[in-house]
């Protein structure tokens, strides 16, 4: 079973693999990591990943990426405005009222949910697991940012299902990071003591956050969590490409603005430059060759003159880190570690920020790009029954406080109830009870609207129907559990109906409702009921038609590939026959041959990058097997030649050593004195034959131009080998036989016996020692499992 932890980052992704030595950051067809979440549509297939990348610039309309954020946004969005003048392709209105993104594939418009195109990237994924493990990848945990609402989970729940994987978790970012941190320490306190408070800090491309989580042995509770949703290492990149928008506006007269192809590449190097300021403080050059109506540009830029320009993106640095003490009531003095991860971490300005505001020195113990898929593989071989991992419980927490509302037939209105606050564990169930006659609606929502990073507090309505009145005209108890499960996602689980009873003196109503009439108590219970969910969100028929999609497009990318790899496969014949004819296979072809051969390749040459472009797979396979037809007899005769001189020799050195034996019989030396003299003969018949064979087929070849097919294969004489190894090699390896001696002797030898227990048959201490050693049984054997330590 496939154990799998995926980073869904908002520029790169990573992929780790749980295996019996542990986890495992694997790498992609490039040999890299990280994986760029990026999706190119071409006119026959789509690249994802690092290809997709490399036609940013180049085909920039159809190449997609920062597509994370659109999970769960309607285009109305105050969020997808402001993204949509930062984009190079379009982005559309779907008739649900989300986001949509419109590109050109297979030569026709075609607008894309962001749950397919995540999914898209995520199947990318799941191959390159796939490819490493060589079994199939099913299960696996996904992360997400600690901030997503509801709707943006379900979103991404809604990709993996797209993508023929089972999530078994989403994951909060900053909790996978505390996890990978957690698991592998030996001196955490014990339950009953005080915990063990570490700070976590992820500042990655698009967003910053926060977390508190105190640690026991065994055990990682989150206490609370802060962010910044829009700060991450793109806003410091987008303050560089503003001030060069600005100066080669001056300098050079241009609108870089206007042309997205030129403002993509100047984002490319304002990034490396970035880069490069965080490990060096002098000037560094930023230049650009033919970077607009065939102007150079060029400007410079150091890190004192940078860190001036980010001032009001530093100043936003403290609030969360404020905020997250201000929630757990701790002091600094009560944080035992700060670790930071995310790239945007390794800005100097950044880590001083975070490192003067705790007064200590920062913690860098995590690999600061893999942290997060680490902490994701590690939980999904927790919840794996394929590993065995030290016993370790998660417990997050819920980011924005959800409240329960309902129609109170009792008050003529509305009633509402909070019924989980921030920071309440997660997961976590409550059972709430109604009093009603008839159905009723319960409206989920989120209770501060202000402190969202999304335009609509509002998570679901959820119908509770077959509500009827008692026998007797009174209400029916109906029990409501509520939950918000392990992705993060609340949901109203089920619904039942109760026999009523009294309220008696030690049943007390939930604090939140003390108002409540005798037709509408309210009060935490433990039964679990069962409900049915009205919840806006993809139709099954949807899901399955876009799994549909997703896997002709991975046919069609599948068909594509093939057909370009036989393309290059006809490209790759046609230069490296080329480079032989006038090579090593020069003296195997006659000049006509050659002449007529060369053209041909330099036929087919020019047909590839006319007619030949776009032709299909069979055929290429057709023309690569009208090239071999010329072109095999040469390389046939080439490796022949390669091949021959050796095995003759071989041949030569067998039949020499034959000859030595058949000589040592004849002079009657002891060694083969016990050889039959007419398997000898046979020996020697054979070996004969083989000279004779040898001699005649060199003297042949040797007479045979370069330019023909050879006289005798390299397989004749390896045949010929094992034929006259068949005979001779039984009769000449034939034992000596074994001399008795005579009964007289044995007899006395026998009487006699070994002197003072030093003969050769093992006595009882030779038993003994034998005893001590024992076979292992396959009972013995365990099956590979993961401990970590």
């Amino acid at each position: 079973m496939s154990v799998v932890g995926i980073d869904l980052g908002f520029q790169s992704c990573y992929v780790a693999v749980a295996r019996a030595g542990g986890i495992e950051t694997i790498a992609n067809e490039y040999s890299d990591r990280c994986t760029p979440a990026c999706i190119s549509f071409g006119p026959k297939n789509r690249s994802i990943g690092a290809a997709a990348k490399s036609q940013i610039i180049s085909n920039a309309k159809n190449t997609i990426q920062g597509f994370k954020r659109f999970h769960g946004r309607a285009f109305s969005d105050p969020f997808v405005e402001a993204e949509k003048s930062n984009l190079a392709y379009d982005i559309v209105q779907l008739p649900t009222g989300l986001t949509g993104i419109k590109v050109k594939y297979m030569e026709e418009e075609r607008n894309f949910t962001t749950e397919q195109v995540t999914a898209m990237l995520l199947s990318k994924l799941k191959e390159t697991a796939e490819s490493v493990l060589k079994k199939p990848v099913v299960d696996c945990v996904v992360s997400v940012p600690c901030f997503y609402t509801d709707a943006e989970r379900r979103s991404v729940m809604d990709a993996t299902q797209i993508a023929g994987l089972n999530c078994l978790r989403l994951m909060n970012e900053t909790t996978a990071v505390a996890l990978a941190y957690g698991i592998y320490k030996q001196d955490l306190p014990a339950l009953e003591e005080k915990p063990r408070n570490v700070v976590f800090i992820d500042m990655g491309h698009s967003s910053y956050q926060v977390s508190v989580c105190a640690f026991n042995r065994g055990k990682l509770k989150v206490l609370a969590t802060a962010f910044d949703t829009t700060l991450g290492g793109r806003k410091f990149d987008e303050v560089l490409v503003n001030h060069f928008c600005e100066e080669f506006g001056k300098k050079y007269k241009l609108d870089i603005k206007s042309k997205i192809r030129a403002l993509l590449r100047l984002s490319q190097e304002c990034e490396k430059l970035k880069k490069l300021m965080s490990a060096n403080a002098s000037d560094l050059p930023l230049s650009i060759e033919c970077f607009m109506n065939d102007v150079d540009v060029s400007g410079t830029m150091n890190r004192g003159k940078f860190l001036e320009m980010c001032d009001d993106l530093l100043a936003r640095v403290e609030p969360p880190l404020r905020s997250v003490l201000e929630q757990t009531k701790l002091k600094k003095e009560d944080i035992y570690a700060v670790e930071i991860v995310g790239g945007a971490t390794r800005i100097p300005a950044v880590k001083e920020k975070i490192s003067k505001f705790f007064g200590k020195e920062l913690s860098t113990t995590l690999n600061a790009d893999e942290a997060v898929t680490r902490g994701c593989a590690l939980q999904c071989a927790i919840l794996s029954p394929a590993f065995k991992v030290r016993e370790f419980s998660i417990t997050d927490v819920v980011p924005y406080p959800i409240s329960l509302r309902w129609n109170s037939p009792a008050e003529d209105g509305s009633s509402d109830c909070e019924v989980f606050p921030r920071n309440h564990a997660a997961p976590f169930s409550k059972v709430l009870t109604f009093y009603r006659k008839e159905p009723f609606t319960l409206e989920a929502y989120y209770s501060f609207p202000q402190d969202l990073p999304y335009p609509d507090p509002a998570i679901a309505q959820f119908s509770v129907q077959k509500v009827t009145p008692q026998s007797d005209g009174s209400s029916s108890k109906v029990k409501v559990k509520v939950r918000v499960n392990v992705h993060g996602i609340f949901s109203v689980s089920s619904a039942s109906l109760v026999e009523v009873h009294k309220f008696e003196e030690n049943e007390e109503p939930m604090e939140t409702d003390q108002n409540a009439k005798e037709e509408e108590k309210m009060q935490v219970d433990q039964e679990e009921p069962q409900v049915e969910e009205q919840q806006q969100q993809m139709p099954a028929e949807n899901k399955a038609e876009s799994e549909e999609m997703e896997g002709k497009m991975i046919m069609q990318d599948k068909l594509e590939k093939e057909r370009n790899d036989a393309k290059n496969a006809v490209e790759e014949y046609v230069y490296e026959m080329r480079d032989k004819l006038s090579g090593e296979y020069e003296k195997f072809v006659g000049e006509d041959d050659r002449n007529r051969f060369i053209l041909k390749l330099e036929d087919t040459e020019n047909w590839l990058y006319e007619d030949g472009e776009d032709q299909p797979k069979q055929v290429y396979i057709d023309k690569l097997a009208e090239l071999k037809t010329l072109g095999q007899p040469i390389k046939i005769r080439f490796q022949e030649s390669e091949e021959r001189p050796k095995l003759f020799e071989e041949l030569g050195k067998q039949i020499q050593q034959y000859m030595k034996v058949i000589s040592s019989f004849k002079n009657k030396e002891d060694q083969y004195d016990h050889l039959d003299a007419a398997d000898v003969m046979k020996v020697e018949k054979s070996t004969n034959e083989a000279m004779e064979w040898m001699n005649k087929k060199l003297n042949l070849q040797n007479k045979q131009s370069l330019t023909m097919d050879p006289i005798v294969k390299a397989k004749d004489i390896e045949a010929k080998i094992k034929e006259l190894m068949s005979i001779c090699s039984p009769i000449i390896s034939k034992p000596k036989p074994k001399v008795e001696p005579p009964k007289e002797e044995q007899k006395n030898a026998e009487q006699n016996g070994p002197v003072d227990g030093q003969g050769d048959s093992p006595g009882p201490q030779a038993a003994e020692q034998g005893a001590d050693t024992a076979v292992p049984s396959d009972s013995d054997k365990k099956l590979p499992e993961m401990d970590i330590d």
